[in-house]
């Protein structure tokens, strides 16, 4: 299992779950970003390492890769490789046995279900059977965490997790576009209407209080109506720091599903001694 070679495409927050149950598990992953990566859940995202150099997910490290030569040594310290691959590029250079999806851009945006032995996707976007072997279902609720095997997960709604009675108000949208300025810091409380930052000289504000959960890096190009950050109306700073309980249910998924085609693969070499997974 330790030969399997795993990239992630993704390292925002619920890609980052996945990798560090994958990582608990014995594999350790490569993962990929954008050179500016949109993340607004950085504390969690290991494409944090994009913007500091490297950066610690409860107790799993990661850090970015500069060369890709540097990746295998970086895994024999158990150490995460981040790369910033904007086009793709890295799944032809690498040849995974396992490809997983976590861009989540609720639309593929170009994995093949060729592109590997096993390709697994996150969320809206993606046909099991078609696009990839495997769908995990990413919408809060009864179905969270499923592992699909033909078919799509549900549509996105849109909608936010109402968390003490709040959805929408939780979040924090650019009034414009612009490059964004932070005034203020994951793990903060702040106050209903505070302001928390600029785009262009327009101010950003908050609609309820509660600690800053997650926000944008700061000098980031953001759109309008972005989500740029979010407020947790619990109050708990610590939350901020650690896996979400949506991050944890679908990085099971996936390890359910990859274990799955690599235990077929495992079996396969025993019985016909021969390598690669079944298809």
């Amino acid at each position: 299992m330790k030969n399997v070679l795993v990239l992630i495409k993704g390292a925002g927050d619920l890609a980052s779950g996945v990798a560090h149950r994958l990582y608990r598990c014995g594999f350790i992953p490569v993962m990929t970003e954008l050179e500016k990566p949109l993340v607004v859940r950085r504390k969690v995202a290991f494409a944090e390492a994009v913007y500091s150099g490297e950066t610690t997910v409860e107790g799993v490290r990661a850090e970015l890769c500069s060369s890709i030569s540097d990746i295998s040594s970086l895994q024999k310290k158990k150490i995460i490789p981040v790369v910033i691959d904007p086009q793709g590029e890295l799944v032809r250079i690498l040849k995974p046995d396992v490809l997983i999806d976590a861009v989540m851009a609720k639309r593929n945006t170009g994995t093949k279900i060729t592109d590997a032995p096993v390709v697994i996707a996150l969320g809206p976007g993606f046909t099991a059977g078609v696009d990839v072997h495997a769908v995990i279902e990413t919408k809060r609720g009864h179905e969270l965490g499923r592992v699909i095997l033909e078919g799509t997960p549900q549509e996105d709604t849109g909608e936010p997790h109402m968390v003490n009675g709040y959805t929408y108000q939780r979040l924090i949208k650019a009034p414009q576009e612009g490059v964004f300025i932070s005034y203020c810091s994951i793990g903060e409380i702040v106050e209903s209407g505070q302001i928390i930052g600029y785009i262009e000289g327009r101010q950003v504000q908050t609609q309820i209080k509660g600690v800053l959960r997650g926000l944008v890096a700061d000098g980031c190009i953001v759109k309008e109506g972005m989500k740029i950050g979010d407020v947790d109306p619990r109050c708990k700073p610590e939350y901020c720091y650690t896996i979400s309980d949506k991050a944890r249910a679908v990085a099971g998924g996936v390890l359910e599903a990859m274990l799955d085609r690599v235990l077929d693969w495992v079996l396969n070499k025993k019985v016909s001694g021969g390598a690669g997974f079944v298809n």
